[in-house]
This record gives C-alpha cells, sequence and structure tokens, in this order.
C-alpha cells in the first residue's frame, strides 16, 4: 500500500486509499464541462422552462464556472431562438452552443443566434440507419461533409456527434466520424443515448476513437441503467476531453450525467479539478428542481437533504467526535449541511450534546427518560422536530 495514499487531502476530506493505488491512472487532458441543462435537461417530461429560468439558469452555471453551455434546440420554435440568442449575448465567460441537425437552415439559425459552437448530430446506428434514414450512406457522408463545412465557413466552432454511438458499428462510426474531420470538424462526439454502454465499452470507444481522431473528444451519456457518472468519469480516464452534464442530471427517460455528481467525483476521487466552483451545487441544485417541478430525492448524491443527515446513535457519536467518520467529504463542499436528526435511532450522544449547548443540568436518570420519549416519538412518526424535542426536555426537567 502507498504510504502517502492521502498526501493531497486534508483531514477533512478521505476518500478510498485504492483509489490511488496500483495502477493510477493519470489523466493528462484538459476536461471541459458543456451543461445541457437547458436543452436535454428541459426534455425531461413535463418540463418547460421559461426564457427567464433560462437565462437565470445559465448565469448561475456561468457563476460557479461551467465552461460550456448548451443553451438550447434552436430548430425549436422562435421562442427557442429568442431565448438562445439573448443567453448567448448577456456577458456570459462561458462558450455557448446549441444542438444543429445536418441540415444547413440550422446552421443558420444557429448564427443568427450568435452562439460560439454547433453541437451537429446524426443517428448512426443500424437502428436509426434503417427506420430514419434508410441506409444512404453516400448521401449521409455527403451532408456530413457539406454541414461541416458551411458551418466552418460561417465562423462557427464545429462538433459532430454520432447519436446512438454506443449501439453503432465500428466500421460505421469510423466512416462517419473521418467524414466530420476531413470536413474541418472541431470535435468528435460518443454518445450513448439510450444509456445502454457499461464502463468498459465506454473505454474502448474512446481510445479507439483516438487511434484516428487528433481533435478533442467529448461524450454524452443517458442514465438508463445508472451508469452515467460511472461512464464519465471512465470515459474522462480513457481520455475524453469534454462530458455532457445537467443539473440534477435530468433529462430524457432515466435522465444524464449529473452536473454535480460527475464534478465532486472528479475532484476527490480522480484529482482532477476542472476548476468548477462546486460550494455551488446545492443552491443551483434547488434552483433547477424548483424551476422544472422535478422534486430532490432525500438521498440525491452530494445535494439531496439526507446526504449529510446521521440519526443512528453510532453514527451521531462518531459524527460529534470527527466527521469524517461517517463523510468522506464535508457537507459545505457542495454547498449542503449537516443535519443531526433525532428518531428512533437516536443515542445519547446527540441528547447530551444538545442540552450542555443550551445550559441546562440534568441528571443522568432525566437524559435516559429523554432518550426514551424521543425513541417512542420517533418510531410513531419517524422523525423528532426541534420544537418536540424541547417539549420533552421541559416536561422532563419540570
Amino acid at each position: 500500500m502507498e504510504k502517502d495514499a492521502f498526501n493531497d487531502y486534508d483531514d477533512h476530506i478521505l476518500v478510498s486509499p485504492y483509489n490511488f493505488m496500483g495502477d493510477q491512472r493519470k489523466i493528462e487532458q484538459e476536461v471541459v464541462i458543456y451543461d445541457t441543462t437547458l436543452r436535454d435537461g428541459e426534455q425531461s417530461p413535463g418540463v418547460s422552462f421559461t426564457e427567464e429560468q433560462k437565462v437565470d439558469i445559465a448565469h448561475a452555471l456561468d457563476e460557479i464556472h461551467v465552461h460550456q453551455i448548451e443553451a438550447g434546440f434552436p430548430a425549436v420554435s422562435e421562442q427557442e431562438r429568442r431565448t438562445v440568442k439573448r443567453i448567448a449575448n448577456s456577458g456570459l465567460d462561458a462558450k455557448v452552443l446549441v444542438l444543429t441537425r445536418l441540415l444547413t437552415k440550422e446552421v443558420d439559425m444557429a448564427v443568427d443566434c450568435d452562439v460560439d459552437m454547433i453541437l451537429l448530430f446524426f443517428g448512426s446506428s443500424d437502428i436509426h440507419l434503417k427506420h430514419k434514414f434508410r441506409n444512404c450512406y453516400d448521401h449521409i457522408e455527403e451532408c456530413i461533409t457539406n454541414v461541416v463545412e458551411y458551418g466552418k465557413d460561417h465562423g462557427l466552432t464545429v462538433s459532430f456527434s454520432t447519436e446512438d454511438s454506443t449501439r453503432t458499428r465500428p466500421e460505421t462510426l469510423r466512416m462517419f466520424n473521418q467524414s466530420a474531420l476531413e470536413a474541418g470538424a472541431d470535435r468528435i462526439g460518443l454518445t450513448d443515448t439510450v444509456g445502454c454502454a457499461h464502463p468498459d465499452a465506454m473505454v474502448r470507444m474512446v481510445k479507439d476513437l483516438k487511434t484516428y481522431c487528433d481533435k478533442p473528444i467529448s461524450v454524452h451519456l443517458h442514465n438508463d441503467y445508472g451508469l452515467a457518472v460511472a461512464n464519465a468519469l471512465e470515459s474522462v480516464c480513457a481520455g475524453a476531453d469534454a462530458i455532457a452534464t445537467t443539473v440534477n442530471g435530468i433529462g430524457e427517460r432515466a435522465g444524464n450525467v449529473p452536473l454535480e455528481e460527475f464534478v465532486t467525483a472528479s475532484k476527490y476521487l480522480l484529482h482532477l479539478d476542472m476548476g468548477v466552483d462546486t460550494t455551488g451545487f446545492y443552491k443551483l441544485s434547488q434552483k433547477v428542481a424548483d424551476y422544472s417541478g422535478i422534486a430532490l430525492q432525500p438521498h440525491k448524491p452530494l445535494v439531496g437533504k439526507n446526504v449529510f443527515s446521521h440519526e443512528s446513535g453510532i453514527h451521531v457519536a462518531a459524527v460529534l467526535e470527527h466527521s469524517t467518520t461517517y463523510e468522506s467529504i464535508p457537507p459545505e463542499v457542495v454547498g449542503n449541511h449537516r443535519r443531526l436528526i433525532l428518531g428512533k435511532h437516536t443515542g445519547k450522544a446527540i441528547i447530551e450534546k444538545r442540552i450542555k449547548e443550551n445550559g441546562l443540568e440534568l441528571t443522568p436518570d432525566q437524559i435516559d427518560i429523554i432518550l426514551t420519549e424521543v425513541k417512542v416519538l420517533g418510531e410513531y412518526k419517524g422523525s423528532v422536530s426541534d420544537e418536540e424535542f424541547w417539549t420533552i426536555v421541559k416536561m422532563v426537567k419540570n
């Protein structure tokens, strides 16, 4: 075992030493976040952000230093175009991107919106080719070449992605990607459109793409099997340069790579700090939950209310002694906060602490009675509020 596995961490951030043992993964490339909350996130069933909400979210993403913001899909509507243009001209430090099909008229829309980059996409799997495009390979390659060149000629940075990459034949993927590269594409993207790839598959795909692609590689992943974050981390370790995320992981079906989970995991589990301010995650997550109408689950990693909450007597006693006993990072790292909950699993340590903090002196027997009452009430209603706790204390004290 490496002697100094925790060298880069202070006493409040302790992760598994196995993360940094043996065949360590050195990430040499600069990794970019391109957040698609405003586009793929809004494609969550039932979600439709107002223009003001989109602008507010864009500024909130910019404030925490997200590198690129996918502001929308201009072809959707005139209102979408107005909103995208407003975001693009709102003085953000982040680059503004839009989704664009292989149609020059949609490139024109992007130009009119004053964006920095277009994300060209095209369905490449046999399923898409058969049912959407009738296997017109020569025509597809011609379209890729023409539209990539058209975007470049109009001063845009061009990213080309095959849709449904993970279900595409390797030879087909290479053919379409090489057409885009030869036409001048600035970035090549892989997409796990239905979230059916596992981490090893993403590693193989990224490494294979790198054998013939000398441009940055982006990865857009879905979470249908709950593997989006793992796939994103493995993709980066394999050499991917850009990862698509959404706040809270919202998006089509099971959603996308959650911004807050990927960035924080990269920082503390891979030693990859992308410069994103993680302390703003809790506030941002709450904002997007409110605007989208999709409430955060209590156990949502990092930003859920249960993540830094402790009720079990054994856990609470240990956390009171030193928080790292049951937390690998302090809640402040992601803007969250610690909660010590009273309920049926409560132990004596938290009772004694709260009594002492309020300057009260009670006998050991009184403490035991309070603990019993808290457990009974907690078993009946799940948890005990501050008001209920102090009512019990007052009753026992008097």
